[in-house]
């Protein structure tokens, strides 16, 4: 069968090729066009758009290059009619994904998966009603995300989380026991240029505080070396790799992490963290939170067993006080370190075991093998 999957992001890029392997396994016919990026390039078939080209974030980001993403939703819409897949594949990104789940429902194209459901129980909530119209099948991998949907009437798969799967397969090729040599902290300032500036200065200049800690900054793929320079401030060491994010958290004692799927990455690997996430005029974004989230809580972590496990300074929270704070209650010796080492174990359970991306390959074709009635 034929599969059009598109991915926006580093983590979408990464969940999309397991799932793309996966469904390889299952189906050994299986062919592959897909907007993503190197990971899912490496599984095979024809990468027709990268999403370096498709992640833009904050208003005006977006306001400012509003031409290039209709541009590249018009050419993804065309790019679909012209393949006729058997099944378009979303994987999370709904700006864009919804879009492009509207015009393949409409134009009866083909089925509409979508994989790493919407977080619309976060904010959107009106987008509900584009999942119950345009999506066939709807595959989630939160485990509280299972009643809020069926709640309001959209019926969900829960197959597992990727980010176990993908944390197994690092342990079972990685060389990953040997010695610390030193004490660390690892520093996860997000995935886009605007999340690191905002973020990685403050979190170094607290991190910096600990002085018998080295400083390891854990780049994202898509953003360059030099970027991530510019926001390092003067006379702060900080090691900067990529491509080693599970190696470096493995490594540290303790993280401090933009929000997103790193601090659930972080909290599987049973790695201490403080979610931080700054945002200019704090005080008026906090307020407007309070108004437009529907959830107590921005990260992973938190919302999976509904209660606060690890600390999130967002916003005005966000200081270097505050961050020094909470960073050292974590560290070894630190009074919070071994209630948060128990409640990750608690939030694993709820996880469920590896095999996230076997199990949705294999209800996708399941479902599209069954006749239609």
């Amino acid at each position: 069968m034929k599969y059009y999957l598109i991915a926006g992001e580093a983590s979408g890029d990464l969940h999309a090729s397991n799932l793309m392997a996966a469904l390889k396994a299952e189906d050994p016919m299986a062919t592959f066009r897909f907007y993503g990026g190197d990971k899912m390039a490496a599984v095979g078939g024809t990468l027709v758009k990268h999403y370096r080209e498709l992640a833009y974030m904050g208003f005006i980001p977006v306001l400012t290059h509003l031409p290039t993403i209709l541009k590249n939703m018009e050419l993804c819409k065309a790019d679909i009619a012209a393949w006729k897949p058997d099944v378009v594949i979303l994987v999370d990104y709904p700006g864009f994904n919804l879009d492009i789940a509207k015009y393949v429902h409409r134009q009866g194209i083909c089925k509409v998966f979508y994989y790493i459901s919407p977080k619309i129980w976060a904010w959107k909530e009106y987008r509900i009603k584009n999942i119950r119209r345009d999506v066939d099948e709807l595959f989630s991998i939160l485990p509280f995300e299972v009643k809020w949907f069926r709640d309001r009437g959209v019926e969900v798969h829960y197959v597992g989380n990727p980010c176990v799967d993908a944390v197994e397969d690092w342990k079972s090729h990685s060389q990953h026991d040997g010695e610390k040599e030193k004490k660390q902290i690892a520093i996860l300032a997000g995935s886009r240029k605007q999340e690191i500036k905002d973020n990685l200065g403050i979190m170094l200049e607290a991190a910096a505080t600990f002085e018998d800690y080295r400083l390891v900054i854990a780049g994202a793929p898509n953003i360059s070396e030099a970027y991530y320079q510019k926001y390092i401030p003067q006379g702060i060491q900080a090691e900067l790799r990529f491509g080693q994010t599970y190696q470096i958290l493995k490594e540290s004692e303790a993280a401090l992490v933009t929000s997103g799927t790193a601090t659930l990455e972080t909290g599987i690997l049973r790695v201490p963290q403080v979610v931080c996430y700054y945002t200019p005029v704090g005080k008026f974004i906090s307020w407007l939170r309070g108004k437009i989230l529907k959830v107590k809580y921005i990260s992973l972590v938190n919302l999976i067993v509904d209660r606060e496990i690890v600390q999130e300074l967002v916003a005005d929270r966000m200081t270097k006080k505050n961050i020094v704070q909470c960073l050292g209650e974590i560290l070894p010796g630190g009074k919070g370190r071994q209630q948060m080492l128990n409640d990750y174990e608690e939030m694993n359970q709820m996880l469920g075991g590896a095999g996230a991306s076997e199990k949705a390959a294999k209800k996708m074709v399941q479902l599209l093998r069954k006749p239609q009635s």
